[in-house]
């Protein structure tokens, strides 16, 4: 594993972290990993297999199990679960606020921190996260922590499912999104915090290419 790059990108919900980690790994061909959308998923499988959010032995054992794939496409990235294309279902704040309180487990985690280290393979590997810098790939050679106000990141939040078609109500939006802030940066095991040896860049007034093409001048790609 010592031999293989690695570029790390932590931050919060709708910071832009999956975007640009999404756009660097299709333009090296290294591999990928939505460390978010494991939680993600695992949430959404407890509450399709109908286990309590507070039943950790459960949900230790779901993680240990977990039948997941990701599969990067030219636009965008599959997640299957047991077979089933979920990329849609774990995308709501419902599933993003059920997989923070999972991710809060600290034996959950445990269950779920080799696996994600498996995803690092030859050439390389790109991962977004919340502590992907700090916990699961400690040793990086590549760290970036990418963030944005709460506002900005709910206004996209916004836009995403509008485009969609769903409704939503921008100062719930606000208010989900920094209750989560609050839960993952306070959570004993595994804050969300920027990895001392990152690269901290805040995403507020920057467009997608402009962080682009910062990650990409900090890793000299």
């Amino acid at each position: 594993m010592a031999d293989i790059p690695v570029l790390t990108i932590d931050g919060p919900s709708g910071s832009g972290k999956g975007t640009i980690a999404q756009m660097i790994a299709r333009e090296l061909g290294w591999h990928y990993l939505d460390s978010g959308a494991i939680y993600r998923v695992l949430a959404f499988a407890s509450l399709k297999h109908q286990i309590p959010a507070l039943d950790e032995n459960s949900l230790v054992q779901l993680a240990q199990t977990l039948d997941l794939q990701f599969h990067l496409d030219d636009d965008r990235l599959n997640v299957l679960l047991e077979g089933e294309e979920v990329s849609q279902q774990i995308r709501t704040e419902k599933a993003g606020n059920a997989a923070s309180k999972v991710a809060a487990i600290p034996a959950v985690r445990a269950a779920l921190l080799q696996r994600q280290r498996d995803f690092c393979q030859q050439p390389g590997l790109v991962t977004d996260g919340r502590d992907m810098g700090t916990v699961v790939f400690p040793d990086a050679q590549f760290k970036v922590f990418l963030t944005a106000s709460a506002e900005e990141r709910a206004l996209r939040r916004y836009k995403q499912l509008k485009e969609k078609g769903i409704e939503s109500n921008l100062s719930d939006l606000i208010t989900e999104i920094s209750e989560r802030d609050k839960r993952d940066s306070e959570r004993k095991v595994a804050p969300l915090l920027p990895a001392t040896d990152a690269l901290i860049l805040d995403s507020t007034e920057l467009g997608i290419a402009a962080v682009y093409e910062k990650v990409c001048s900090y890793c000299a790609i």
